[in-house]
């Protein structure tokens, strides 16, 4: 017997184990991994699905942050612009207040200088009065006579001074 030609008796055996081993391997241990490649394929599409669904998940929760951020950027819009016309409302506020305020101030003024004023026109006129009297008593007092003209003089200037509003 050679090594590259087989005998009869040892093909038959070996067709016959095979023939055994293969109908028990196809009874016994394809279904076993038939069963379990099957469960090995459904498991990955479980998982690819589930990694799916993950993955719109995420891409949800980004499109919500970037409005959320969106959102977050017009409040911080409006509340500037708001903050700003709040500011500018103060300002003209507080510049009407400085304006009437000055106003007020300006008329107060004005009057205080207006009675001080009057006062002194008061003042230089009773001056004026007192030494135009005064004068004119000097004057009196030298050329007094007893004349009727000039008691009547005397008299009329003694009631207008009496009357006049000057004083």
């Amino acid at each position: 017997m050679s090594l590259i030609t087989p005998d009869f008796g040892l093909v038959f055996w070996m067709v016959l184990i095979f023939g055994v081993v293969f109908f028990l391997l196809a009874k016994f241990g394809f279904p076993i991994i038939s069963k379990s490649v099957q469960e090995r394929s459904e498991y990955i599409e479980k998982s690819l699905r589930a990694a799916e669904q993950a993955r719109l998940s995420l891409e949800e929760t980004a499109r919500q942050q970037q409005s959320m951020l969106d959102e977050a950027r017009a409040e911080q819009g409006r509340m500037i612009q708001e903050a700003a016309r709040t500011k500018e409302a103060i300002v003209a506020q507080a510049r009407e207040q400085a304006q009437a305020e000055s106003a007020k101030i300006v008329s107060r003024a004005r009057a205080e200088i207006a009675a001080e004023k009057e006062r002194a026109m008061q003042e230089l006129r009773s001056s004026v009065s007192a030494l135009s009297v005064a004068v004119a008593e000097k004057i009196m007092r030298k050329e007094l006579e007893q004349t009727p003209e000039q008691i009547s003089l005397l008299d009329r200037l003694a009631d207008e001074a009496s009357h006049s509003p000057m004083s």
